[in-house]
């Protein structure tokens, strides 16, 4: 399947539950069924799946920021197709875990779904959306030195996620919520910091 034309959430973890065969899944079969010209909705997918309890899997949260990097980094400079190195895209996930995850995230999706349509489109194009892409790889950038506390990166992970899919629906409603987040997140952090120091 595409989201070329589709772009809703529940589409894409339909797309997830697809991908591969077998009892595990790779990036590289995540990728094929979403498909490789669709860069934001696999930014989407792999925010989203951080969301969900897949985040208090021992490193998944720094393969995660790193491939957002790379992915929105080729958004950024505007390529169409969407590349990872071997070592990524071999990566794999139990297709248990993945439909748990999936089947966690289907209620809050078809709550985004049945809210989003094309609103303030101006902060989803250029210039704003180039902001919006690059605090899409600033936030994953903190995820390695979160790790240690658990489903901590699930916050900065649901931000990634509104704003990615603001952009996606060009609902500037969701990109201002991921922004609300964001400026949240880092506000509790400083806060903490503040206090331990």
């Amino acid at each position: 399947m595409t989201l070329d034309d589709e772009r809703t959430l529940n589409n894409l973890l339909d797309a997830l539950n697809e991908a591969g065969e077998g009892d595990d899944v790779s990036v590289q079969d995540i990728l094929d069924e979403i498909g490789e010209r669709s860069i934001m909705p696999v930014v989407l997918a792999v925010s989203i799946l951080l969301v969900s309890p897949l985040s208090g899997i021992p490193g998944m949260p720094t393969l995660s920021a790193i491939i957002l990097l790379l992915l929105v980094g080729q958004a950024l400079v505007g390529r169409k197709h969407l590349w990872l190195p071997g070592v990524l895209s071999r990566r794999r996930l139990a297709r248990s875990k993945l439909h748990r995850a999936t089947s966690w995230l289907r209620r809050p999706a078809t709550w985004f779904d049945r809210h989003s349509h094309p609103r303030l489109r101006f902060l989803a194009l250029n210039p704003l959306r180039q902001v919006t892409l690059l605090m899409c790889m600033a936030i994953p950038l903190t995820w390695p030195f979160l790790e240690l506390l658990p489903f901590v990166t699930s916050f900065g992970a649901g931000a990634v996620a509104l704003l990615s899919f603001g952009l996606l629906t060009r609902d500037g409603y969701f990109l201002i919520a991921g922004y609300v987040v964001t400026f949240g997140i880092a506000g509790v952090v400083l806060t903490v910091v503040q206090a331990a120091t």
